[in-house]
């Protein structure tokens, strides 16, 4: 089995402009992330590698936030979670694999977790 590095940012909260019900149209709707990308890592990890043999913790928040814009609208929660995939992708060649939980806060009664989760990988 290969080695592989984990980065992650765990219950990330951002206001996003999804759903197709029209108490959810119109106004952007609380969600809470966690990222998570695999990486392939440097063969090692020395106290004075470089910042370059990682990547940058707040490219994964970057991607559940700015990224999405504040003007889109995304009926479904999935297609949030693939914005991401994709920013995530793009901004860096050594992303090997994303997974994105999406949980729709304004859904919850009882703090039970609602939502998704889609991990895609590099094609």
């Amino acid at each position: 089995m290969a080695d592989s590095l984990i980065l992650e940012v765990a219950d990330f909260e951002h206001d996003v402009l999804t759903g197709i019900y029209s108490e959810e149209t119109g106004k952007a709707q609380p969600l809470r992330f966690t990222v998570r990308v695999r990486l392939k890592p440097a063969e090692r990890y020395d106290p004075d590698t470089h910042l370059d043999a990682s990547m940058n913790y707040m490219d994964l928040k970057f991607a559940a936030s700015e990224a999405l814009g504040d003007t889109t609208h995304y009926k479904l929660i999935e297609a949030v979670a693939e914005q991401v995939c994709d920013t995530l992708f793009l901004r860096d060649a050594r992303v090997q694999e994303v997974t994105v939980k999406i949980v729709k806060l304004a859904l919850s009664e009882a703090d039970e977790q609602i939502g998704i989760m889609l991990t895609r990988t590099r094609r």
